[in-house]
């Protein structure tokens, strides 16, 4: 399997509401604050989800389903969950997966700025 690639603050700054970030944090997580523009896919859903019919995602989730040559960026709050969701990513055929090892720990430390 390939090495997941990683995306650092400053790069995730820049592609904020441009391409599709996924929060893999639980939902619990999440309310209790989140980067803008992201979808909430807990990790143990990831794989199904990326298995689902575009329409079935699209209803679910809110968002298009990223195809296969689609960039996407996970995370989680700092770094595990979010290497593991871009190895199933991966798995499931999506090749330009990056991690935001960071996560929303090092986002809210910096202020999401």
């Amino acid at each position: 399997m390939s090495q997941v690639k990683v995306i650092s603050y400053e790069d995730l700054k820049k592609v904020t509401g441009k391409v599709p970030i996924f929060d893999v944090r639980s939902p619990e997580e999440v309310s209790n604050g989140k980067i803008p523009s992201t979808v909430n896919i807990p990790v143990d859903e990831i794989e199904q989800a990326l298995k689902m019919d575009p329409e079935s995602f699209k209803k679910k989730y809110t968002v298009n389903k990223p195809k296969p040559e689609d960039n996407i960026i996970v995370h989680c709050q700092m770094g595990r969950r979010g290497a593991r969701a871009a190895e199933i990513a991966m798995a499931q055929g999506y090749a330009k997966v990056q991690n935001y090892a960071g996560g929303y720990k090092e986002w809210s430390d910096k202020g999401g700025k």
